[in-house]
C-alpha cells in the first residue's frame, strides 16, 4: 500500500470526475447548508460542494441543473447531502411535493427517520410541520403551509398520479427503466423541476445509472455530475486511490476500517464498494468467476518452460508482465510476475527476466502501447515475439477455451483476479479481444493471454513437411 505518513489521511473534498451546466448566475446552496447547519446538521467540504454546484440557478430563477447525478462509496455522507437538499425543498423553495425513493423499503424508511429527527429537534422547523405519517409505506411529512415530502419503495407503480418538484432516486444502480417510467412523468408539470440520482458504483445491471454516467462524464447541459472514484487501473491497495474515491476518508471512515475490508471483501466488490470502479455494463461479461476460483493453485513451483508477456494500459498508467509456464501435470500456470505503475521499470526488468529464466519468448503486440518498447528490447539484444491483431484474436479464443477446459491454473493474485473478473469482449469481425477500453485496468490479463499463446502457439515445433505424389 502507498500511504504517506506525513500527512493526514484526509479524502479527496472534490470528485475525480465532475461537470455541471453553464450559466448559473448564483446559487441557493449556501442557503441550504446555513439551514442545515441550524437543524444541527454540519456539512463537510464536499458535501457543501455538491449542494452550492447543484443548486445553482439562471436568470429566470429555474435551477441550471434540472438532473444532478452523485456517485460516491457507502458511508462517506452522501445521505447528508440528501437530507440537506430535503430539509431546503420544504422550508426555504417551497417545493410542493418531494419524492424521496429507495431500492429498499428499508433503506427509505431509514432516510425518513433521519430527516424526522433533524426536524423535530428544531423548534423552528418543528412548528410549521401539520402531521407526520409513520404507517409502513406511508412515510412523510407535511407542513402547514402544504408541502410534502414522501418516502417511497420503487416499484413501476411508486409515484404515479404525483406530480413532484424534486425527486430523489436514491440506490440508483438498481434503477430500473421500468421505475424510471413510473417516476419521470411526476416532474412534467412543474415550473422548476430538479431530479437527484444517487448512488455507489454501478453493476453490470445498472443501465439507467450507466447513461447517466456517461453524460455526466461528457458534460450534459442540464446535468450537474460529481463521481468519486479511483483513477481507472488504480491498485487495490494505491491509498490515493482510497482517497479519491473516498471524500469521507479521515473524517468518518478510518483507514483502518477500509482495510479490514479489503481483507474480507472480494477483490470486485472492494474495488466496487470502496473504490468506486465500476463493474462493465456489458452483458458480455465473459469468464465465469467460479470456473475461474476452481483454476486457482498458488503452490505451483514449476518454472520451465516459461513464456513472457508484457501489457501497458492505454493511459500508461499502469504495466503488467505475466508468465505462462508449462506444468510437469501438462497444464499451464499463468503467474504475475509484476504489476506496477506507470512504465519507467519495465524494460530492466523484462531484461532481468530474460538473462535469469531464459524463456522462449516474449510476447508483445506492436500495435499495443507495449508495442513502445520493442525498440528498446532488440537494442538490449532480445528480440520479442511479435504478435500479430489476427494472432491475439486467436490467443483470446484460445486462452478462453483453456479457462473453461481446465487446462490452465493461476496463482489467485488480487490484480488477475479482478481483471477476470471485469473481462468483457470486443467482437472483430467474426472474432473477438479482450475490451481494453474499460474502467478496471485488465493488462493482466491481456498479457497473461499473450504469454500463454507464446508458451502454447508460438513455441509449438514444426512439423516436417511430406508431400505425396500419385
Amino acid at each position: 500500500m502507498t500511504r504517506s505518513l506525513s500527512a493526514e489521511p484526509i479524502g479527496s473534498q472534490r470528485p475525480r470526475v465532475s461537470s455541471h451546466p453553464v450559466g448559473g448566475i448564483s446559487s441557493s446552496g449556501r442557503e441550504a447548508v446555513e439551514l442545515a447547519a441550524s437543524a444541527g446538521l454540519i456539512l463537510d467540504d464536499w458535501q457543501a460542494h455538491v449542494l452550492d454546484v447543484s443548486l445553482s440557478e439562471r436568470r429566470d430563477h429555474k435551477w441550471a441543473a434540472m438532473e444532478v447525478g452523485v456517485i460516491v462509496g457507502r458511508q462517506n455522507g452522501k445521505g447528508a447531502i440528501l437530507e440537506a437538499r430535503e430539509l431546503a425543498g420544504l422550508f426555504l423553495f417551497d417545493e410542493a411535493l418531494i419524492l424521496h425513493s429507495a431500492h429498499e423499503f428499508k433503506t427509505a424508511a431509514e432516510a425518513f427517520r433521519r430527516v424526522l429527527y433533524l426536524v423535530q429537534n428544531t423548534p423552528d422547523l418543528e412548528r410549521k410541520v401539520k402531521s407526520v405519517r409513520t404507517s409502513h409505506g406511508d412515510e412523510g411529512i407535511e407542513l402547514r403551509t402544504g408541502q410534502r415530502l414522501r418516502f417511497i419503495a420503487r416499484s413501476t407503480g411508486s409515484g404515479r398520479g404525483f406530480s413532484g418538484d424534486l425527486v430523489i432516486l436514491d440506490e440508483a444502480y438498481n434503477l430500473p427503466p421500468s421505475a424510471m417510467g413510473a417516476l419521470l412523468p411526476t416532474l412534467s408539470a412543474r415550473k422548476n423541476p430538479q431530479i437527484w440520482y444517487t448512488s455507489s458504483a454501478g453493476t453490470v445491471e445498472s443501465e439507467v445509472l450507466a447513461r447517466l454516467r456517461e453524460r455526466g462524464a461528457a458534460g450534459s447541459p442540464r446535468l450537474a455530475y460529481f463521481e468519486w472514484s479511483a483513477e481507472p487501473g488504480a491498485g487495490l491497495d494505491d491509498f490515493e486511490g482510497w482517497q479519491a474515491a473516498n471524500p469521507g476518508l479521515g473524517i468518518r471512515i478510518d483507514p483502518d476500517f477500509i482495510e479490514a475490508e479489503r481483507a474480507a471483501l472480494p477483490a470486485i466488490e472492494f474495488a466496487r464498494e470502496r473504490l468506486g470502479i465500476w463493474a462493465e455494463t456489458s452483458v458480455d461479461v465473459a469468464i465465469d468467476a467460479e470456473v475461474w476460483a476452481k483454476l486457482a493453485d498458488s503452490e505451483s513451483k514449476d518454472r520451465s518452460p516459461v513464456a513472457f508477456s508484457v501489457e501497458i494500459n492505454q493511459e500508461r498508467t499502469k504495466s503488467s508482465i505475466m508468465a505462462a509456464i508449462m506444468r510437469q501435470d501438462g497444464l499451464v500456470q499463468v503467474s504475475s510476475i509484476e504489476y506496477g505503475p506507470g512504465t519507467h521499470w519495465v524494460l530492466d526488468r523484462l531484461v532481468s527476466l530474460e538473462k535469469d529464466w531464459k524463456p522462449v519468448g516474449i510476447g508483445v503486440n506492436p500495435a499495443t502501447s507495449a508495442g513502445s518498447l520493442i525498440p528498446e528490447l532488440e537494442k538490449a539484444g532480445i528480440e520479442p515475439v511479435l504478435i500479430t491483431g489476427r494472432e491475439e484474436m486467436q490467443a483470446c479464443g484460445a486462452f478462453f477455451d483453456a479457462i473453461n477446459e481446465s487446462k490452465i491454473r493461476h496463482g489467485n493474485q488480487p490484480a488477475l483476479n479482478l481483471a477476470v473478473d471485469q473481462a468483457i469482449k470486443r467482437p472483430v469481425g467474426d472474432m473477438w479481444v479482450w475490451h481494453r477500453r474499460t474502467t478496471t485496468d485488465i493488462t493482466p490479463l491481456t498479457a497473461a493471454t499473450l504469454a500463454y499463446h507464446v508458451l502454447t502457439a508460438k513455441n509449438e515445433p514444426e512439423q516436417p513437411f511430406f508431400a505425396s505424389w500419385r
